[in-house]
């Protein structure tokens, strides 16, 4: 295959921020790590955009002079499932929580550095094509789980859960690497009492850690986001905090 023919099967980011500095700062990286970019400026010119190149990921900044960046997210979400990952100055739990579960499906809160923008990136695009082909196993570190056969184990050992425990688990591996909220959870876990004490949620998760996580009160798989909601790390973040995988 040619370099152009591989350049023409990159991922296609579009990249929408009203500042042409961060514009390019995003771009250069993105571009230095393999990707294609095109670029948007207004909440309008991104979704026309987006409607015509198709991308395969949207980095989208929330302040935007013709419509807050969260329309945008809507809008995507009305016809495209397309991945979002969300530049944002505000560091308010409440926003956050309220763009994830409008569909985003991760956030950066300004300033960040490229290699953590590099590692969101990789993490969604790999849910994607994972949930393309239907890849059922999802491994970081010495944990292993097999969504299809509803196998769990660590370091080779099987590991026994109850249905509710798998049901949780199952939810963080499907979306391996990004945020779920607590409402995200709820609402998946307990359809019928969506609105629960999500004092309940926190007890499940108790007990699941007990089960997977090798020190139970220093989760290094199933993490919390502080007054957000939980994640299952990639390899990727698990490396980033210096936790050596098992052989």
């Amino acid at each position: 295959m040619t370099d152009a023919a591989e350049h023409s099967q990159a991922p296609l980011v579009l990249v929408v921020d009203d500042e042409a500095p961060i514009r390019r700062f995003l771009r250069a990286g993105l571009e230095m790590n393999g990707f294609r970019v095109v670029e948007a400026d207004t909440a309008q010119a991104a979704n026309e955009i987006a409607v015509m190149r198709q991308p395969d990921l949207v980095v989208l900044d929330l302040g935007l002079p013709d419509a807050d960046g969260a329309s945008v997210v809507e809008t995507l979400r009305g016809w495209s499932q397309v991945p979002v990952i969300v530049l944002s100055v505000r560091k308010s739990e409440t926003e956050k929580i309220k763009l994830l579960e409008s569909g985003a499906d991760d956030y950066i809160v300004k300033p960040f550095g490229m290699g953590e923008l590099l590692a969101r990136v990789r993490v969604v695009l790999r849910r994607v094509v994972r949930q393309e082909t239907a890849d059922p196993v999802v491994k970081v570190g010495g944990l292993a789980i097999d969504l299809a056969r509803r196998l769990v184990s660590r370091d080779g050992a099987a590991i026994i859960l109850s249905p509710k425990q798998f049901a949780l688990l199952r939810l963080l591996a499907v979306h391996h690497g990004s945020v779920m909220t607590h409402r995200q959870l709820m609402r998946e876990l307990w359809p019928q009492e969506p609105d629960e004490d999500v004092q309940y949620l926190r007890i499940l998760m108790k007990k699941l850690r007990n089960r997977i996580e090798p020190d139970p009160a220093r989760p290094i798989y199933l993490v919390t986001e502080l007054a957000i909601g939980y994640r299952l790390r990639t390899q990727e973040q698990l490396d980033a905090f210096g936790y050596v995988a098992a052989i």
